[in-house]
């Protein structure tokens, strides 16, 4: 049994995490729209790069595995770069709204913003990527072709609820730790199980299937919004409800009625408020 100072460190621990977690979810809250829509673009590009590495190694050397951990590349390069997923942001903004720190508005914008430009910047890197290496044409319909033929039912649904929680719970690692190893092993984790599992992510599937459609795969963009959007909503019901929720209850009414007596710290130079009151 743990004892009482044991329990106090560990609940201190708890709640500076979620100190850190309300600091960041204000600076991405806070942010200017052409902030906002360039540092989602770059998400989709690292993301890019992750699915490049995977359809490289896949092609390669046809190991799923292999090719799974050359994924992680993508996102080692969201967590050195600072750049955004839309599903990193189940939790973040959500602790932020909690303790009265933003609007709800302010987070349906960084929502959508995100998912937007991830999607926009995903594309574009999908398509040199399909131009500038051919050879990755077929491997790319292969690899795109997996989502649209499981179809929209249980399967696709539950596969999306692990890979909402899987990120969400990334997001929750690297905010409470300063050591950038660990931030790396936590990204590096993460995105080998979303590869090597095939688990349904919104920005991840997209990328994956916006290569395989210009390459010439055999399903239509109306085959991809439908399975981007029940991605999405699995996505969401996974970070929300299997980890910010629980999170929350964990850290424990108490620090959350401290986090919303604390006074906000002042914003640093050049920090651009979005016009959305909070």
């Amino acid at each position: 049994m743990p004892t009482k100072d044991e329990r106090s460190e560990s609940d201190e621990e708890l709640e500076g995490a979620f100190v850190k977690t309300v600091d960041e979810a204000r600076r991405r809250l806070n942010r200017s729209w052409p902030s906002l829509f360039a540092t989602g673009t770059v998400g989709g590009i690292d993301v890019g790069l992750g699915v490049l590495a995977l359809l490289l190694v896949r092609e390669s050397t046809g190991q799923e595995l292999l090719a799974a951990l050359a994924f992680s590349i993508g996102f080692i390069a969201l967590t050195l770069g600072r750049s955004e997923l839309f599903t990193e942001n189940f939790l973040v903004p959500v602790a932020a709204v909690v303790t009265g720190k933003s609007s709800v508005g302010a987070m349906f914008r960084l929502w959508g913003g995100t998912a937007v430009t991830n999607l926009a910047g995903g594309w574009v890197f999908m398509a040199l990527v399909v131009l500038g290496l051919p050879e990755l044409r077929e491997t790319a319909v292969e690899l795109g072709s997996h989502y649209p033929e499981m179809g929209i039912g249980a399967t696709t649904f539950a596969s999306a609820v692990i890979g909402g929680a899987a990120i969400t719970l990334m997001t929750w690692m690297q905010r409470g730790t300063e050591s950038v190893p660990a931030k790396m092993v936590a990204a590096v984790a993460v995105a080998f199980l979303l590869a090597g599992g095939r688990l349904n992510h919104a920005i991840v599937v997209s990328l994956e299937m916006f290569a395989a459609l210009q390459a010439g795969a055999p399903f239509g963009y109306a085959d991809w919004l439908g399975m981007a959007s029940w991605a999405a909503l699995g996505n969401l019901v996974g970070g929300m409800a299997l980890v910010t929720v629980l999170r929350l209850v964990q850290i424990g009414r108490r620090a959350v009625e401290a986090e919303r007596r604390r006074p906000d710290a002042p914003r640093e130079p050049g920090e651009d408020s979005p016009g959305i009151p909070a």
